[in-house]
Parts: structure tokens; C-alpha cells; sequence
């Protein structure tokens, strides 16, 4: 299996976890049900949280660690940008929703979260979302963008030392939204919101 401090290629990555993140794509969100830490509060969340409106599930390895931090603040540096794209940020590791309320409380990058801090300690979202590491019980850095629908529209998962710019999650989040309101059309690479975007067609083949 996977160790935390482990480089692993993609190929290894889907025979240990049986190909699972590439099938979750457009597929829907599994039944589940979770303790999050929510603005001073526990609150449920679970998949029907997740309907009618967009969704980014963000897995992270493990409360009170030292990378972790870094992506919940960056995560929160971007908060009002997601709520003006209509998306609810979710982060989640396996640590109780308990763990969530005092790593919110005791550390300052944390703080700054308005969003939900999801528990999972039974697994049950790790394993659904195929980033869980069985003999760490901890959870691959994972991201997941969820139409309202509840379909998976992205999948990225990094090995853990590696950490995410959520800028890059938000472009992805944005191209999905774009895509979904204009069928037929299509983003190309480094696509931005506003830029010109490709209407597949016969014309085109041989042509970019």
C-alpha cells in the first residue's frame, strides 16, 4: 500500500485502489453521514447536503499536522469566490468532528475556515472516494467537484507531500459550471472563466 511519505504513480494508485477514481467520475455521490464542525457548531452532512447546489470535497491526510493548515487557509483565502460561484467547500480527514472543533480553535490558519470541517472516522467518505490509505488510516490529498446533482465532475489526488493550489481547483470547478449551462461545448486547456472555449466538430479534426 501507499505510505504517507511515499511519491506513487498514477498507474500503481489505480491497481491498488482497483481503478476507483477514474470510475467515480460522473457517477454519483455514495449514501453517507457525517459530524462536521461548522461555525462554532456540529451539524450532519450528508449526500443529499450536497444536492442542488455545487459541491468541493477537499481530503486532507490528517488534523494538527503541519501541511495541512496551509490548504485549509488557502482553502479559506478563497472561500468568497466559491460562494460567489454558488459551491459549499467540505473539508474532510478521518479525525472526529470533535478533533475539528479544537484544530479550528488552536490554530490560526484553521481559524479562518467558515466552511464545513467534516470528521470521518469510520472511513466511510475516504473509502467511497478512493483516497483512503488502509494502513494509516489517513486520507490521500484528494478533490472532488459535485454538480447539484451529486455527480462527480473532477477527480485530482496528490500524494501527501504534496500540496494543492485551490486556485487551480476553483478554475475546475468553474469550467465544469460552464460546460453544464452550454452542452456542446467544451474547455481547452488553461481555460479561464471568460475565455473562448471549442465547439467539437468534424471541421476541426487536424486543425489545433
Amino acid at each position: 500500500m501507499i505510505r504517507l511519505n511515499e511519491f506513487f504513480s498514477l498507474d500503481s494508485f489505480y491497481q491498488s485502489n482497483k481503478g476507483i477514481t477514474m470510475s467515480l467520475i460522473n457517477t454519483q455521490v455514495q449514501p453517507f453521514k457525517v459530524q462536521a464542525f461548522h461555525n462554532g457548531k456540529f451539524i450532519e452532512i450528508t449526500n443529499e447536503s450536497l444536492k442542488a447546489k455545487w459541491s468541493v470535497l477537499i481530503f486532507m491526510p490528517a488534523a494538527f499536522t503541519f501541511n495541512c493548515p496551509t490548504e485549509v487557509e488557502d482553502a479559506a483565502d478563497n472561500y468568497a469566490e466559491f460562494q460567489k460561484a454558488g459551491a459549499e467547500v467540505y473539508i474532510v480527514t478521518t479525525d472526529s468532528h470533535f478533533a475539528h472543533k479544537v484544530w479550528h480553535e488552536t490554530s490560526p490558519a484553521v481559524g479562518k475556515a467558515k466552511f464545513p470541517l467534516i470528521g470521518d472516522p469510520t472511513h466511510q467518505l475516504t473509502r467511497a472516494f478512493g483516497v483512503h490509505i488502509e494502513e494509516d488510516g489517513m486520507a490521500l490529498r484528494g478533490t472532488f467537484v459535485i454538480n447539484p446533482q451529486g455527480h462527480i465532475k473532477t477527480a485530482e489526488v496528490h500524494s501527501n507531500e504534496i500540496a494543492r493550489d485551490v486556485k487551480e481547483t476553483l478554475r475546475k470547478l468553474k469550467a465544469a459550471q460552464y460546460t453544464a449551462a452550454n452542452p456542446g461545448q467544451v474547455c481547452p486547456a488553461k481555460w479561464n472563466e471568460g475565455a473562448k472555449t471549442l465547439t467539437p466538430s468534424l471541421d476541426l479534426v487536424g486543425k489545433i
